[in-house]
């Protein structure tokens, strides 16, 4: 929960009052409030506090000489933001990393209530303060923790149950809207996040087609699912052949947001493989439980499209798809050399079946442009783990064929701290991809993998402006950050295309 407050900071009687200050070069970092700045001072002057990123120090009011003073709460705590700088996304992002420290830290105090006070003067308006600093709180208090059936009283954490914001002088309603803003992509990152985290036992692809199914009830959103029987009848050779090694059959999930039947459409599609083996080209024991993550460009798109039916976008409309399947070895599981036709009569032998990603999602794309027509296509995938030894866990691979879309998506990614890198395509890739027996193979070898990936890909697009986002270095184990989980899903993509919609232009 987190709500704004008009009520002095003064008053609150609470577990955490935490205050932000910037790093001041040799003077004392500045605050607002005459006492904790008074505090600093010692700690300043010994060199423990300088106000840098990720630094904080705590106060207890309590013990202060003379009494309790004029603070009530149990516990100051003051943050770092680090040096201020001119570049707004960087700004944003310290505000972001402030926030979640102070979280993180509120969460190992055991705290149940923390009243962040909202820093002023930092280069940006008030709503983009208040938006950033939601955004952070609500993200590093994160836990997943729903299998456990014994708890350890004297565990070193638990999530902070009420966060509070004070403006001071600022203006009530942008801090307001920014604030709704931020806790509502937190929260959808955070829904996508436990879908990662939930067992391939559990989040299954009929588990995948139930939550749009409950997300369209409750919702605007209009949902329809195609079964197995549906997909014979289109001819989704990629899916079926996919989801053939398992007991448990794929689902292609659609849903779709309608604003003004004038406005452009944009089409997200998500990889949806709720496990992956690897099929028969089995891949190796070590750290295959974490290939239940390989849905996570699925939850990112489904967990966006509950975003979008909350904030009702007035300009755009959005479909998204998700092919959802399992990718096991079962005893009717596609073989390596195994030929299969996609949605549209194109052919594909099936080179190697750890290349699965891209056969779903050729179906998905080939028949969600084909059946909505839409203006631009996104597709996000933890598809190659040659995106991983490219750009290692910091950036998300971007390969295009626009170079507008390129762009938002480049500023969206920017402005969320999601940071994407575009790698080329090109002919010289896709006949890497040429095969004497099919139109295409699955695989081009160990060069550009990526590369090649995305260019099997881009044969289902057409010439609709497309992206394909490879988060397979960034959905998981994530550049270390306050507000994202050391280890697991970190719920990338969501909240980058939440900001691309909310100031979405056509292209």
């Amino acid at each position: 929960m987190i709500k704004l407050t008009a009520r002095p900071p003064q008053q609150f009687r609470g577990d955490v009052l935490v205050f932000f200050v910037a790093e001041s070069g040799k003077k004392q970092p500045a605050c607002r409030n005459t006492q904790v700045k008074r505090w600093l001072k010692r700690p300043w002057k010994a060199g423990d506090f300088r106000g840098r990123k990720g630094q904080c120090i705590l106060f207890y009011p309590g013990l202060e000489k003379g009494g309790t003073g004029e603070i009530a709460a149990r516990r100051v705590l003051v943050v770092g933001l680090g040096k201020p700088g001119a570049e707004q996304n960087g700004l944003r992002e310290q505000l972001r990393v402030a926030a979640g420290t102070a979280a993180a830290r509120a969460s190992g105090l055991k705290a149940r209530e923390l009243l962040a006070v909202l820093p002023e003067k930092v280069g940006l308006p008030p709503a983009e303060v208040a938006e950033c600093i939601s955004e952070g709180l609500v993200l590093a208090n994160y836990r997943f923790d729903k299998y456990k059936t014994v708890r350890d009283e004297e565990e070193d954490s638990r999530p902070v149950e009420k966060f509070l914001l004070y403006g001071g002088l600022m203006s009530q309603a942008p801090l307001r809207r920014g604030m709704k803003l931020g806790r509502r992509a937190a929260e959808a990152a955070c829904r996508a996040r436990d879908m990662a985290n939930e067992p391939g036992n559990v989040w299954t692809p009929e588990r995948f087609a139930e939550y749009a199914r409950e997300l369209a009830d409750r919702t605007s959103l209009e949902c329809e699912i195609l079964g197995t029987e549906e997909m014979e009848k289109l001819g989704m050779g990629g899916l079926l052949g996919v989801g053939s090694g398992s007991a448990r059959p794929p689902r292609l999930i659609l849903l779709r947001y309608h604003s003004r039947k004038k406005n452009p459409t944009l089409m997200l599609v998500g990889k949806g493989l709720t496990f992956d083996s690897g099929g028969i080209s089995l891949k190796p024991a070590a750290g295959m439980e974490e290939m239940k993550y390989d849905m996570c460009g699925g939850a990112a798109v489904l967990c966006a499209m509950d975003g979008v039916a909350r904030e009702r976008p007035k300009r755009l409309n959005v479909a998204a798809l998700i092919p959802a399947a399992e990718n096991l070895s079962g005893s009717a599981a596609i073989r390596p050399g195994d030929i299969i036709t996609h949605y549209g009569g194109k052919t594909s032998e099936v080179v190697n079946t750890d290349a699965e990603g891209r056969l779903i999602l050729a179906d998905a794309l080939a028949y969600g442009i084909e059946t909505i027509q839409p203006d631009a296509v996104i597709d996000l995938a933890t598809l190659t783990g040659a995106a991983i030894i490219a750009l290692g866990h910091h950036r998300t691979a971007l390969l295009a064929n626009n170079d507008a879309l390129v762009q938002r998506l480049e500023a969206a990614g920017e402005r969320c701290g999601e940071p994407l890198w575009r790698l080329p395509l090109g002919r010289e890739y896709t006949r890497q991809l040429e095969s004497k027996v099919a139109d295409l193979k699955n695989v081009g070898g160990r060069p550009a993998g990526t590369i090649t990936a995305a260019a099997y890909l881009q044969e289902f697009v057409g010439d609709v402006p497309w992206a394909h986002l490879d988060i397979a270095g960034t959905a998981w184990n994530f550049t270390k950050k306050s507000y994202v989980p050391e280890k697991g899903p970190s719920g990338i993509g969501v909240r980058t295309l939440l900001e691309l919609i909310r100031h979405w232009k056509p292209l």
